[in-house]
């Protein structure tokens, strides 16, 4: 029967960067996941995926993936197709939800200006009525009727170009003039300058456990805890600093084991991270774990002054309105669209002058949290430079830790059985081999 549980995502994306071919330990090492949770992860997906296993003769096991696998996945698992599916529809549900917000804004000062405009119109049709009979009237409001409609069209043409190609040569020009220009388009640049463009550092716990598999996997699966400091936060106080109590995350993690020195010094050795199917080349990986630091917006300059300056429309608009609509009178008299208006005035006001208050108290949180950021990765630098510049005990500890640093690679060759091939086939091919072991065996022991 089919497991329950879709595969886990990152356990696929480190089967596919391993071009399909993996131990546990390779899993672990790309994706930084818990040694014992990529096992069982990379167990239960090879199963589901139909995966071959493959056995060393030192008793290693390797898991060699079909390349469509992800395709035989989706044929079994309805929550994958589903999740591909809703993948796609809150693609295009946020994206509506993104321009929702700009595009509020400009309907709000539409709303503004345009009562604004009916209600200066009736008050002034209803004075020229009064001296003339209204015939100055209709003429002076056939002028007021005819200008908004010109002023709104020409302003919305910031937003929709009719002619795509003129629109395309302008955005080249403008992106030539300056490297701040934004792929956004206006609607989009509102959302971002509201409410940003999400946590810069929202999979900073993967990629703390990555680099660290990568330092481990660099210094051949033995290393001590000053390679290990740089990635990790909080090192306790100082009691818990002098027994590297720090490590012990990291070994439940990896499946290491400490090694004392003769010199009762602690390094770190991790087995299953020394073996792989093809030779490690050193990875380049970061000093330290840097945080990014939170960016208010990634909207372009000339998008975020033109936001503020329609928040400032909206507000300026509404204030005005507000005195128009003072006299109840006005709103019950003219009704329709005024009325409306009125009924919805103070999600008007409030509206505009959250739009621009919200930014700005974003504004002040994020160079908080940019401190605090800063802080800390300060803190792992200065924890990197003791690596760089070592003391003589921490080479002597650097150099005792070197005496467990191997890797075992599974070549092909080196296969004891694999369920790629019938067992009567593999024996065939490989008698040869274990021929060649006996006489090994009979040599050694007659020597």
């Amino acid at each position: 029967m089919a497991a329950t549980l879709a595969p886990d995502p990152q356990i696929m994306k480190a089967v596919e960067t391993l071009d399909y071919r993996a131990t546990p330990g390779d899993v672990a090492a790309t994706s930084g996941l818990n040694l014992n949770l990529a096992e069982r992860g990379l167990l239960a997906l090879a199963s589901d995926a139909g995966a071959h296993l493959q056995v060393a003769e030192t008793g290693d096991i390797v898991y060699q993936f079909p390349k469509n696998f992800r395709a035989v996945l989706r044929n079994k698992f309805w929550r994958l197709r589903w999740q591909a599916w809703w993948e796609k529809v809150w693609n295009v549900l946020f994206y509506l939800i993104r321009i929702s917000f700009g595009t509020i804004l400009i309907v709000s000062i539409v709303l503004i200006f345009v009562t604004i405009a009916v209600i200066l119109i009736a008050l002034s049709s209803s004075r020229d009525g009064d001296s003339n009979g209204g015939g100055g009237g209709r003429s002076r409001s056939g002028g007021g009727i005819f200008f908004l409609p010109r002023f709104w069209i020409s302003d919305w043409m910031w937003f929709y170009d009719p002619y795509p190609s003129r629109s395309h040569r302008d955005r080249k020009v403008r992106k030539s003039r300056s490297s701040e220009d934004s792929e956004m388009n206006f609607l989009e640049a509102v959302f971002s300058f509201l409410f940003g463009d999400g946590n810069p550092n929202a999979n900073l716990d993967d990629r703390r456990w990555s680099q660290i598999a990568t330092v481990i996997r660099n210094n051949k699966g033995a290393v001590t805890a000053e390679q290990i400091a740089p990635y990790l936060d909080d090192l306790g106080d100082s009691s818990a600093q002098e027994y590297e109590e720090y490590m012990l995350p990291v070994l439940s993690r990896f499946n290491g084991r400490p090694e004392v020195s003769p010199e009762g010094e602690l390094v770190y050795h991790f087995p299953e991270l020394q073996t792989t199917v093809k030779q490690h080349k050193t990875r380049s990986v970061s000093d330290y774990l840097r945080e990014y630091p939170w960016q208010f917006s990634q909207a372009s300059s000339g998008q975020k002054m033109m936001a503020i300056g329609l928040g400032a429309v909206n507000i300026v608009g509404a204030l005005v309105l507000g005195s128009l609509l003072a006299d109840g009178a006005i709103a019950a008299e003219l009704g329709g669209l005024v009325a409306f208006v009125a009924s919805i005035y103070w999600l008007l006001l409030g509206y505009g002058i959250a739009f621009l208050t919200v930014p700005l108290l974003r504004y002040f949180w994020i160079q908080w949290r940019n401190s605090k950021i800063e802080s800390r990765n300060q803190q792992r630098q200065e924890r990197a430079q003791i690596v760089q510049r070592p003391t003589p005990k921490l080479q002597q500890k650097l150099a005792y830790a070197g005496q467990f640093a191997t890797e075992t690679v599974i070549d092909r060759e080196d296969l004891a059985y694999t369920t790629e091939k019938d067992l009567a086939q593999q024996e065939f091919e490989q008698s040869d081999k274990i021929d060649e072991e006996w006489r090994r065996r009979l040599e050694e022991g007659n020597g």
